[in-house]
């Protein structure tokens, strides 16, 4: 009895928890987490940002928590899946993304889905790909959406490239230097990571507010 309480242990791991997968998995979980959240529509759910910034957070020597990570690990780790997740949504997007978005009935990722072509629309593809990377929900769903509207392949593996780099490297070297910089601040752990959360939702939050005011400004016109 006592084994096989030891052995659930392990299995009991919160997928919305960054310090549950961390503990859990290790960098190997980021590259996973990564590749789901980036590459296939069903993680749009999964935590990148808050991931990315707490296991910086966990790479500064002689930290606490409940792990400690290898800096390098973590930023290849991390650089890895969300660059192959990101290729293979914009293949499953050339093999036929539309009917993929269509059979979802989640409607946070149809907003997502409008918004990325939203950004398509207005900066480009290379602005646009590289911005969605820092934008919960669209980055899920950008991917295979640029698939599906033809976004040459190779104008998507470059863009999609430099922002999966910065957006990685430039969340695991944030959190890291934090913890490098604040002592014991693995105390504070749970505060700082829902202040990431709620900086990574503040540009949608920002476009629902100006949806709804250009719906009441289009129909204060009529």
């Amino acid at each position: 009895m006592v084994l096989s309480a030891h052995l659930a242990v392990p299995q009991a791991v919160n997928l919305l928890d960054a310090g549950s997968l961390l503990s859990a998995f290790g960098a190997l979980g980021i590259a996973v987490v990564l590749f789901a959240e980036t590459g296939l529509l069903i993680g749009f759910f999964l935590p990148g940002d808050s991931l990315l910034f707490t296991a910086g957070l966990l790479c500064v020597p002689g930290g606490g928590g409940t792990a400690h990570l290898s800096l390098p690990q973590v930023l290849a780790c991390a650089v890895i899946g969300a660059l192959l997740g990101a290729q293979a949504g914009y293949l499953l997007g050339r093999r036929g993304g539309r009917a993929l978005l269509a059979r979802s009935r989640s409607r946070k990722l149809h907003e997502g889905a409008e918004r990325a072509e939203e950004l398509l629309e207005r900066y480009g593809h290379a602005k646009a790909i590289v911005l969605a990377r820092f934008v919960p929900l669209v980055r899920t769903v950008l991917n295979p959406l640029a698939g599906a509207l033809g976004v040459p392949a190779r104008v998507f593996a470059l863009w999609q490239i430099v922002g999966g780099v910065l957006w990685t490297v430039g969340l695991v070297l944030a959190g890291y230097a934090l913890g490098s910089s604040v002592p014991d601040v693995d105390r504070y752990l749970l505060p700082i990571v829902a202040l990431v959360v709620l900086l990574s939702l503040t540009p949608l939050a920002i476009e629902v507010i100006r949806r709804r005011r250009q719906r009441g400004t289009d129909g204060g016109v009529r």
